[in-house]
């Protein structure tokens, strides 16, 4: 098996690509601004998940990795809603995809974290 059958990669994979072309399409000055951090945010989800599979014998390094992967998908959703509010997001449609595809991850994050703690 490898991480890329795990739904959370692949939801944070799909999600960080919608937030990377959904970012060249802000105001120029949010594009180096909350662009940058809100792109940068969403590759973390992702890269946490594979970093934190690799150590998956280490269930307790596993679990950490888990945990940066899910503050940094609450960081992303930050960043979104900070670009909704700031109104550099303009796009109800798209922004409400994208947040709900967030929360959902987050939950996801959330039942999977405690599978592994469980041991299932």
């Amino acid at each position: 098996m490898s991480y890329k059958n795990l739904q959370i990669w692949q939801e944070a994979r799909e999600v960080s690509i919608l937030i990377h072309d959904m970012s060249f399409k802000l105001p120029r000055f949010e594009q180096f601004e909350e662009g940058q951090q809100i792109r940068r945010s969403a590759k973390s989800v992702r890269s946490n998940i594979v970093e934190g599979y690799g150590r998956r014998r280490y269930v307790a390094e596993y679990i950490r990795f888990l945990i940066i992967a899910q503050a940094s998908n609450d960081e992303t959703i930050d960043h979104l809603e900070t670009l909704f509010e700031t109104k550099s997001i303009t796009d109800q449609t798209i922004y409400n995809d994208i947040h709900e595809r967030l929360q959902r991850l987050g939950r996801k994050l959330n039942n999977f974290i405690k599978a592994v703690e469980s041991g299932n």
